[in-house]
């Protein structure tokens, strides 16, 4: 099976999104038409700029919780990579019901429109907050705890969602349970924003980013390039043992947030040795944060054929020089 999907019609949901802006360019380059649905409230115009223009690419700007623009954007539509979602634990307990509204309601409505719209198979961004108070490690598809977080509640409800829309409705999907994602275009900026390129952005500005605790917490931390791929392979498998089921995507390697501020710091100190010399300083824990995350790829592997493109530390690397030569310092 190949490795990339070529030559067909396809939707991004949060196209405009760090992981969706990825996987848009990814499949423009393979040679698809690609349709773009966003709505801006969290995604970047600047993520998509270079793509603006090109006959194959499709910005439809609109909202996921508007059953009418769900439609409108999957006329014609092959296969759905749905990236679209309120993101972040914190945001979702401080806000539940706009959380719930985004990914849920909005998830219903985009499996409502592939069943209306006679799409092949929709890619969906599960998550690893998923297995929850699971003290199981690593964490293995068929078991998971209970949700700690709205967010983590609201993926949850995805995956029963495609589950029962698979039964009721004959739709097709195959969900992606993402452990920490990371890589160029995620942005720092915001009050949400992930621990990566938060510390990147402090550290480049020559101030001591904040470590939740002890530093301790521990995530199986994924590289962009790993996503994009699962994403295509989970998309075009023929195997009748991918559809209606999910995959973990990550490296299977665990690292401190402790560990991922020292090798950070490392790397941006190639470009600028006085980065070398910021320690980080350490605040209250946060509420909702699963103390440890480790992947079991094996089931991607086998079935997908899933193989990871980048460890952590090569990653990093990568990430580093995007880093510093686009944010804002």
């Amino acid at each position: 099976m190949s490795r990339k999907m070529e030559h067909s019609r396809v939707l991004v949901t949060g196209g405009a999104g760090f992981i969706g802006s990825n996987l848009v360019g990814e499949l423009l380059c393979n040679g698809n038409e690609v349709i773009c649905l966003d709505n801006f409230s969290t995604g970047r115009r600047d993520n998509i700029a270079c793509y603006m223009g090109l006959k194959p690419f499709t910005l439809f700007e609109g909202d996921i919780r508007e059953t009418v623009v769900c439609e409108k954007a999957m006329d014609g539509v092959e296969y759905v990579f749905h990236e679209a979602a309120l993101g972040s634990v914190p945001r979702s307990i401080s806000d539940p019901c706009t959380s719930t509204d985004v990914n849920v309601t909005g998830f219903a409505n985009i499996l409502m429109a592939a069943k209306k719209c006679g799409v092949k198979r929709v890619v969906y961004a599960s998550s690893s907050s998923v297995y929850g108070d699971s003290a199981n490690s690593p964490k293995v598809e068929r078991i998971i705890g209970r949700p700690i977080s709205p967010y983590a509640l609201t993926k949850r409800v995805n995956e029963e969602y495609a589950e029962l829309f698979a039964t009721v409705y004959g739709v097709e999907s195959v969900g992606l349970r993402y452990f920490n994602v990371f890589g160029p275009r995620q942005t720092p900026y915001s009050t949400y924003a992930a621990v990566i390129p938060k510390f990147a952005l402090e550290l480049m500005s020559h101030r001591s980013p904040v470590i939740n605790g002890d530093g301790g917490i521990a995530r199986d931390f994924t590289y962009i390039s790993n996503v994009i791929q699962a994403n295509q392979l989970a998309a075009m498998s023929a195997d009748p043992r991918v559809a209606n089921t999910v995959f973990n995507v990550a490296c299977g390697f665990q690292t401190s947030v402790n560990e991922v501020f020292h090798a950070l710091r490392a790397e941006l100190a190639k470009f600028d040795q006085g980065i070398s010399a910021i320690d980080a300083v350490h605040g209250p824990e946060r509420k909702g944060d699963v103390p440890f995350s480790l992947a079991d790829v094996s089931k991607a592997r086998e079935l997908l054929g899933y193989c990871s493109l980048h460890d952590f530390r090569q990653g990093l690397a990568l990430a580093s020089e995007w880093y510093w030569h686009n944010l804002k310092k």
